[in-house]
């Protein structure tokens, strides 16, 4: 189970009741942050408007690809670590307005992970360090250190022992 916090609404969808739960000015700053940030191809530019405008913590020498989507309503709940790659038109979700309810959790991503082109990562995931995860996935849950996972829903191709044992295989067959 995802790590979200639920809160649960009378009435009209969650949706519906947004600015109940976040200042109106605070996602129009973010809204425009945020298209700065998906279109400039300047890589350090980017990890500034994040770090600074949006107070995310996003660590050294970490890129976000050409149109990643960061939330737009909590952005400052995403930590990603160093050396990390998010591929293009990711999507990394902090909030979840359903009918009954909205939901909000953080998104912790790691040192040296790959996220693959056009995948959502949802609330309440932690990716760990050196994961892979293959284009298009929709991250609904923890991703171990060092794991590949892929597709819709999530799977787990190999993990980092699986990976272990098949260098140890290859180097022996080399030999």
């Amino acid at each position: 189970m995802r790590r979200t916090d639920r809160h649960p609404v009378k009435g009209s969808n969650a949706l519906w009741q947004l600015y109940d739960t976040v200042s109106f000015w605070k996602v129009m700053k973010n809204f425009i942050v945020i298209q700065l940030a998906r279109y400039t191809p300047f890589l350090p530019m980017k990890n500034w408007l994040y770090r600074h405008m949006l107070q995310m913590k996003v660590g050294e020498k970490t890129a976000f690809a050409l149109m990643v989507m960061v939330d737009l309503l909590f952005p400052e709940r995403i930590r990603v670590g160093n050396n990390t790659v998010i591929g293009y038109n990711t999507t990394l979700l902090t909030h979840e307005y359903l009918i009954d309810e909205y939901r909000i959790g953080d998104i912790e991503i790691g040192d040296e992970v790959m996220i693959g082109a056009n995948s959502t990562v949802l609330p309440g995931v932690k990716i760990g360090d050196r994961s892979v995860i293959g284009a298009g996935t929709v991250v609904h849950r923890d991703v171990e250190p060092g794991s590949f996972v892929a597709g819709n829903p999530m799977r787990v191709i190999f993990t980092a022992e699986q990976m272990k044992q098949r260098q140890k295989q290859a180097d022996s067959n080399q030999d």
